[in-house]
């Protein structure tokens, strides 16, 4: 072999180890790559999967914040203004019924319906002049009979020769008639004048005389020697069950 063909063929030698090792080298770094080619490939593959149940979920949790939320708010309010409302009917009606039973109760007013009253007939009757509060009389009637009794209404007075009886202090009505066991008294109270002398139309009167509501008697109590001095301020009160009830106007 001459030198010529020598170098040659090592010449291809060399090219042929430089190639191999070329090759090697690629196919480590191509493999190199396509693992990790391949390894992003599956995580993109496992993270685009993952999300997925994520994005359902995702989804619809954000469905059920806006839906379950919104329907449970809109629920809630729902039963509450249910609840509400129902509370609102069920008070009414307590209410509207008890209102109703306290009106019929008052209005019907069983105690001013004489019907269902005795009358007190049987009575002894007095007039006292007292002397606090100033210008007052105090109409005592005593139950002398042997059943209970009522006194309702206020005594229709009249002084004197006075052609009408006096108005009622209107606010002095009680919540119940008086009624009167046997040998109890009912009170009512007369203003005679005025206490600062601002009454007008005044005189003295030496009598007494007023009717008891249903009863057709004529009461006559006794006034003092002298008389009374009355003016047009003059009052008088319902019947009351004490003394200082019917004093306290």
């Amino acid at each position: 072999m001459s030198a010529r063909t020598a170098r040659t063929a090592r010449t291809r030698m060399l090219a042929a180890a430089t190639f191999a090792v070329a090759a090697l080298t690629l196919t480590a770094c191509n493999n190199g790559e396509g693992v990790r080619d391949e390894g992003a490939s599956a995580d993109a593959g496992s993270s685009s999967v993952t999300p997925s149940p994520k994005g359902s979920g995702g989804s619809s949790k954000g469905a059920g914040q806006t839906d379950p939320v919104g329907s449970t708010a809109g629920g809630d309010k729902g039963t509450q203004g249910s609840t509400g409302s129902s509370g609102t009917t069920g008070s009414s009606n307590p209410q509207g019924s008890s209102g109703s039973s306290g009106s019929s109760g008052s209005s019907g007013s069983t105690d001013s319906d004489s019907s269902a009253l005795t009358p007190c007939t049987t009575v002894r009757t007095t007039a006292t002049v007292v002397s606090r509060p100033l210008n007052h009389l105090l109409l005592t009637v005593t139950n002398t009979g042997s059943k209970n009794c009522d006194l309702t209404g206020y005594p229709a007075v009249r002084f004197g020769e006075a052609q009408s009886v006096p108005p009622v202090f209107g606010d002095s009505k009680p919540q119940a008639v008086t009624t009167l066991a046997p040998g109890e008294s009912g009170y009512a109270g007369v203003l005679l004048s005025a206490a600062d002398g601002s009454g007008s139309n005044g005189y003295t009167a030496k009598s007494l005389t007023f009717y008891l509501k249903g009863s057709e008697q004529v009461q006559k109590p006794s006034l003092p020697a002298k008389g009374v001095y009355v003016d047009d301020s003059i009052h008088v009160t319902y019947w009351q069950s004490t003394m200082d009830s019917a004093l306290a106007w």
